[in-house]
């Protein structure tokens, strides 16, 4: 009984294969071909997108190789000429009483009449420059290597003194956004004191290295002192 139960459903399937036309049949296969060829060009689409992408990425890696091989060699570069300022100017000293900003501040004169008074500066370990200023404007200043003094002569009136420490003399260095050029190029650092009145009288500050590596003036900076 269940073999003959088959019979019907398996001839029906056959009736039903058999009853599609040439016509339907073409359809069918042109649109399977029309399917194929949407699915070929939409592959091709993709790999070529990805082709594509791959490019692009790997010049985006030789633009970046190039980038940093171009940083690479400007820091090589930056190194090596501050390298070459170092051992130009690491040694380099002025004279006692020398002036490198006159041209900016002028030179230092003297003041011998009555109703002057001094400032006397005593420097210990460290080169120094010594700016003195007036109303926030430079009336003296002069380079004191470590070990001397220098005194510096002016009318009576009120004046505040500035301390620029360092090593190495590089009178190209661009100082105070660039609108000056000589400064230290190692341990440099800027101090000061509180304005001072002088009324015939002699005002004396001796530089000292305490312990904990500041001199003893309050701190400054750059473009405060000069």
């Amino acid at each position: 009984m269940r073999k003959l139960s088959f019979l019907p459903l398996f001839c029906f399937a056959i009736l039903i294969s058999s009853c599609e036309s040439d016509a339907e049949r073409m359809e069918r296969i042109a649109k399977k071909k029309v399917q194929s060829i949407e699915l070929e060009e939409q592959r091709k689409e993709e790999e070529a997108e990805r082709i594509f992408q791959l490019e692009q990425e790997r010049i985006e890696r030789i633009k970046r190789e190039e980038e940093e091989l171009i940083a690479k060699q400007t820091r090589f570069e930056k190194e090596k000429r501050e390298r070459a300022i170092y051992e130009t100017y690491i040694n380099n000293s002025l004279h006692t009483g020398a002036t490198p900003y006159a041209r900016y501040f002028g030179g230092n004169s003297s003041c011998n009449d009555y109703g002057c008074s001094q400032i006397k500066v005593i420097t210990s370990s460290s080169d120094v420059i010594v700016i003195i200023k007036k109303d926030d404007k430079v009336v003296r200043h002069a380079y004191i290597n470590s070990g001397r003094s220098y005194t510096f002569s002016f009318p009576n009136g009120t004046y505040q003194t500035f301390f620029y420490y360092g090593k190495g003399w590089n009178p190209e260095k661009p100082m105070k956004d660039g609108e000056m050029k000589g400064g230290f190029i190692e341990n440099e650092s800027f101090g000061k004191d509180n304005p001072q009145y002088l009324s015939n009288n002699i005002l004396e500050y001796e530089l000292i290295l305490q312990q904990n590596g500041n001199f003893s003036t309050r701190l400054s900076n750059s473009e405060e002192a000069l």
